[in-house]
């Protein structure tokens, strides 16, 4: 509690210039004798802290001082400006002005403009790129939102919601939201938005414990399934993209096998086709038998042409 006390003095000042012993007491709800004490303190930690009496006297810091000099270091400084950089890729354009004065106040000259994030897939169009910023003004003015949505099995609908949260699980974000035609809490992922709309009806946040993201997903009812697969060596930068090490051992021949659980729907036959003839399923069997058909579906559609 002191060490936030202290840090909060110091940015006080920063931001006002001068600032009085009873000004700071009020504040934080303890005496003058204390913030005297805090001063002590900041002073014997190098910070350059003076103290006036009189009229227009008070608590000030030297002009030229910098938080990183002291409570803050240089590489902390940095990871914070870094970490509020990035978050302008979910299109938060008032940042532009807390970088600045973050800037200001570490005395940052290092560049900031050697890192570009970018949530939206390729190809994205100019509405998919503003999801972001049209979903967190929903949510901080409560305005309703509705858009037209392709769940995991291919169904398209239209739906009118009532946004709570964004999630960022699995390598894509989800929009966590109230959901007016399935009346309860749904997950939506983002890339599956489309025509996204905010409109002016306002709505009152519903008082019901909020359920966690597996619970509220979109595909709720499919099954989930323990899925091994066998790839061979030149597919694993793909694996990687969504599997960590745990899930993986190596073979003898230099191929690996995966096992993990994952929710059965089209959108895990369409992920297994996509490796071709570098993966393998290897159970459950009804799965296996679902890719070989779907293989030779394929192959007939091929046949047909030449």
């Amino acid at each position: 509690m002191k060490m936030n006390r202290l840090f909060e003095i110091v940015t006080i000042l920063l931001n006002k210039g001068t600032v009085t012993a009873q000004e700071l007491a009020d504040r934080f709800g303890v005496s003058t004798r204390t913030i005297y004490r805090d001063v002590d303190v900041l002073s014997s930690a190098g910070v350059p802290i003076y103290m006036n009496k009189g009229n227009g006297g008070g608590i000030r810091l030297l002009e030229t001082y910098a938080i990183s000099r002291t409570l803050i270091s240089q590489q902390e400084s940095e990871t914070l400006l870094m970490a509020i950089k990035s978050l302008q890729a979910t299109h938060y354009p008032e940042l532009d002005s807390v970088l600045e004065k973050l800037r200001a106040i570490f005395k940052s000259t290092t560049r900031d403009d050697w890192v570009e994030v970018d949530f939206s897939p390729w190809g994205s169009s100019q509405n998919d790129k503003n999801k972001f910023s049209d979903i967190k003004r929903a949510m901080l003015q409560r305005n309703v939102i509705c858009f037209d949505y392709v769940n995991g099995e291919g169904q398209k609908s239209k739906r009118t919601v009532e946004p709570e949260k964004l999630i960022f699980k699995s390598n894509a974000w989800y929009l966590l939201a109230y959901c007016r035609q399935r009346q309860e809490q749904r997950t939506f992922r983002i890339s599956r938005i489309k025509k996204l709309e905010v409109i002016a009806e306002i709505f009152e946040p519903k008082s019901s414990p909020k359920q966690d993201l597996d619970a509220a997903r979109e595909d709720s009812q499919t099954r989930i399934i323990t899925l091994k697969l066998r790839f061979q060596a030149n597919a694993i930068n793909r694996i990687y993209d969504y599997f960590d090490d745990t899930f993986l051992w190596p073979n003898k021949d230099g191929s690996f096998t995966l096992e993990a659980s994952l929710p059965e729907g089209e959108w895990l036959y369409s992920y297994i086709l996509s490796f071709g003839s570098f993966v393998e399923v290897l159970e459950p069997e009804h799965i296996r038998k679902t890719i070989v058909k779907r293989v030779k579906e394929t192959l007939t559609i091929y046949d047909e042409c030449s």
